[in-house]
């Protein structure tokens, strides 16, 4: 495994990220799909074995369960300070905004509850989830830079987010001596590359970190034309992102199952070697044990500039879809979407 420093801060963090979405008790929350307890522990531990330090989960994810199964199994299996673990919150609520809590009670209520359903005293990187419109940005930097002051959270990043918008953020929190966003957590892979235009050339420009997600497409990216999994068949929402433009992406799928063809690797390989070239550490889920092995090889496998050059041939733009498309000024659609399945704080 390979390590590498997360933006402007002193996290040395495995190449790799572990996404902890797909852990967390099925019957509650947004997917049907998620593993128990058992399995995930599985999971965590071969990750930990594989040399995986970083771990991402958040508060959403079926109603905080995740975040449970994450931190017992991390305090069972490895040392508190030789792994990293981030967090997410997201918008307030109807209901808050109508009791009048603020953007930094907000804050503190989440990472209060997180911290509980983690077991754990404090965050290494706690990630703003989502935009929200309806709460100015000074009251949750605010309230983030008191977390951070209080040792709760080491450092800050942010997700889902514009490049506007991340810019500024970080001249505010700049101006005000607050903590600054260390890294962003946006939409990102071969088959959705529209974080190219603004995002990862500012990111490489301020220091800031780039930990995509979707990094395989929901699995789209790691399985040939007529391959299935409970995931691809159940996961709604990430047919509302990669159905529409299924026709135009297979001809990158093809492109990724023939390099993996040449160089006698699996597609998750070629995939996430692309991606590692673009970002410091995606995030990366896993359901089954061999999911985890496939990221960890793709560290080390580097592709030419000629095979990066071919697989990016064929791209078109598309449109912005999941929560960019919902979360917007005039629907405000993120903490309806979201919070309808976080945990009550």
């Amino acid at each position: 495994m390979e390590f590498v420093k997360l933006g402007n801060s002193d996290l040395n963090v495995s190449r790799i990220c572990l996404g902890c979405m797909g852990f967390g008790n099925a019957a509650t929350g947004q997917h049907s799909w998620t593993l128990g307890e058992e399995d995930s522990r599985a999971i965590i531990k071969h990750a930990l074995e594989l040399g995986i330090n970083f771990f991402d989960t958040a508060i959403v994810y079926q109603q905080g369960t995740s975040e449970q199964f994450v931190g017992r199994a991390l305090k069972d299996f490895a040392k508190r300070d030789e792994v990293f673990v981030a967090t997410k919150f997201v918008t307030r609520t109807d209901a808050e905004i109508e009791r009048g809590v603020t953007g930094q009670q907000h804050v503190t209520a989440s990472l209060d509850q997180s911290l509980k359903n983690l077991g754990m005293d404090y965050v290494d990187l706690y990630i703003y989830h989502m935009w929200d419109y309806r709460t100015p940005i000074f009251e949750i930097l605010d309230g983030l830079n008191s977390a951070v002051k209080a040792g709760k959270v080491r450092y800050i990043g942010i997700a889902n987010c514009y490049a506007w918008q991340l810019a500024k953020a970080n001249a505010l929190a700049e101006k005000n001596g607050f903590a600054k966003f260390v890294s962003v957590q946006n939409h990102y892979n071969l088959l959705f590359r529209e974080e190219e235009r603004e995002m990862a050339p500012f990111c490489a420009e301020d220091n800031i970190a780039m930990t995509p997600y979707s990094a395989l497409a929901s699995g789209r990216l790691s399985r040939k034309p007529g391959e299935t999994s409970k995931r691809l068949q159940e996961d709604s929402y990430a047919k509302g992102k990669y159905d529409a433009t299924a026709e135009q992406d297979s001809k990158i799928i093809a492109r990724v199952v023939e390099l993996a063809e040449k160089y006698g690797v699996s597609m998750t390989e070629i995939s996430l070697a692309w991606l590692l070239t673009k970002v410091q550490s995606p995030v990366v889920g896993a359901t089954k044990l061999h999911h985890v092995e496939a990221p960890v090889k793709a560290v080390e496998l580097k592709l030419s500039p000629e095979d990066i050059s071919y697989l990016e041939e064929l791209y078109v733009p598309h449109k912005l879809v999941g929560v960019m498309a919902q979360n917007t000024p005039a629907a405000a659609q993120g903490s309806k979407v979201w919070m309808a399945n976080a945990p009550k704080i």
